[in-house]
């Protein structure tokens, strides 16, 4: 393995306590002059590390880059994990590796910043940099499209479980796959994937997941202002948390919950759209109708403005609440 990616993990594991480079090139095993190339790269790359002569090199406690090693470390498997600090897409990319390179179940990405973000309905998704977290997650699962249709969902429970874990907020998830705080949109998910004409399978899925850990030092981009929020609030005034700790809690809740065939009780207990009047947009129809309740597959269960009982399986829906605020 490269001496700066060991210096990495070694780092990692003495964050906030100089080692010498003594110590370093005597455990990664090369010499101080390797030790020191390592360093200055490491801080060109942004990582914010302290050299005092006589004491060493220290990583603070504060350094909030992301990396394979340091999210490995509370990794309980070692999932093939690959860190980003800038991409196009990491859905996109994940999708093209699970074709070109036959990337095998549990393949993960994550970047920093996407120049590319994608939402659903080929909407974007803002990715600013060192604000975020976006990560895309391969499976390869039995069963056709219909047997996966409930992944989203579990996707929305995975985050709402990890964030809660890491920082003790409880998100609410509207139906079908977004998550806020506040009021305000602070994570979406996007699932896609390929099946075979022939048998209906699915060959692979790939669940990209966006969360806003913190707002922009310049806010968020003015046509979703007043929509989009964050966990933490700016950076300058937040606590700060450990990214790398939140992406492995992410990862781990994932993967687990994705095996279950049952729904999470979590996303019908956190809900918000149950009880409230919505508008369910369907390609290019729009209409309103009476949110009542999730059901255990997921679905949606609604009452039509004529009276009509109907289920959603999919679609886009916006809660309108009782003073007529509309959260999208």
């Amino acid at each position: 393995m490269a001496v700066k990616k060991l210096l990495i993990s070694l780092l990692e594991d003495n964050k906030g306590r100089f080692v010498s480079g003594e110590e370093i090139a005597e455990k990664l095993n090369c010499s101080r002059t390797a030790v020191w190339k390592a360093i200055n790269q490491l801080k060109d790359e942004g990582y914010d590390i302290d050299s005092i002569r006589n004491k060493g090199y220290k990583l603070s406690e504060k350094s909030d880059m992301l990396s394979e090693e340091a999210i490995q470390r509370y990794l309980n498997y070692s999932y093939p994990v690959k860190v980003f600090q800038e991409i196009t897409s990491t859905n996109d990319v994940l999708k093209k590796m699970a074709v070109a390179e036959h990337s095998v179940h549990g393949t993960t990405i994550i970047s920093d910043y996407q120049t590319g973000g994608k939402g659903r309905l080929g909407r974007t998704f803002f990715s600013p940099k060192k604000s975020g977290l976006y990560i895309s997650m391969l499976l390869r699962p039995q069963g056709t499209v219909i047997d996966n249709l409930m992944l989203t969902a579990q996707s929305a429970v995975a985050v709402y479980r990890a964030v809660k874990r890491v920082t003790g907020i409880k998100l609410s998830i509207k139906w079908v796959n977004d998550l806020y705080y506040d009021g305000r949109k602070v994570c979406g998910i996007l699932s896609e994937g390929q099946a075979s004409m022939e048998s209906g399978r699915m060959d692979y899925i790939v669940v990209g997941i966006g969360v806003n850990i913190y707002e922009p030092e310049n806010g968020f981009p003015e046509d979703i202002k007043n929509k989009a929020g964050s966990l933490l609030g700016r950076q300058s005034d937040a606590v700060a948390i450990d990214r790398n700790k939140l992406a492995a809690e992410i990862i781990k809740e994932f993967y687990s919950i994705a095996e279950e065939k049952k729904l999470a009780p979590e996303y019908i207990e956190r809900n918000l759209v149950p009880g409230h009047d919505i508008i369910v947009i369907d390609g290019l129809k729009v209409r309103n109708a009476h949110a009542v309740g999730i059901r255990n597959d997921g679905t949606l269960d609604i009452v039509e403005d004529n009276g009509t009982p109907g289920n959603l399986v999919f679609g886009e829906v916006s809660v309108r609440l009782n003073d007529n605020k509309v959260i999208i």
